[in-house]
């Protein structure tokens, strides 16, 4: 039966660290889904900030007014959208070290079970020694 057991945890604590190396996994993307959306929402911010209005001394077409107009107008839609997908992949990220966590404390339960059961082996094998009839030592030699 503790064979049985002991193999039981042994597949348990297997299948436990899969799930954690997958969900560590799982972990790494979500934080880079974060650094790539927020790099994106930043080179976006960057250019918002490189068409903004500025003075010039020389006259301006009215056309070209309304062309950088529409490109600000299309950037600031292009910035509310890489803000929220930012947030978006920062929720998840959270999630993902949310499950990260459960899935270490699962193993780690499984590996202090692995811990008890050999515990107990070696506490059933020590009472079984002292069960045991005791020797009777033969005398070397007699007497003097």
């Amino acid at each position: 039966m503790a064979d049985r057991s002991a193999a039981r945890l042994a597949r348990l604590h297997r299948v436990r660290s899969l799930q954690l190396d997958l969900v560590r996994a799982d972990e790494a993307r979500a934080a880079q889904r974060v650094a790539s959306e927020t790099a994106l929402r930043d080179r976006i911010d960057g250019l918002a900030r490189s068409v903004a209005p500025v003075e010039s001394p020389a006259p301006s077409s009215a056309v070209s007014f309304i062309a950088q107009a529409h490109y600000r107008e299309r950037l600031n839609q292009s910035a509310v959208a890489a803000a929220s997908r930012v947030q978006t992949a920062e929720n998840g990220l959270s999630h993902a070290r949310e499950r990260t966590l459960a899935a270490q404390r699962d193993r780690t339960a499984i590996e202090k079970l692995i811990e008890r059961a050999k515990s107990d082996a070696v506490r059933a094998e020590m009472r079984a020694l002292e069960n045991q009839p005791g020797e009777v030592r033969k005398k070397r030699h007699d007497p003097c």
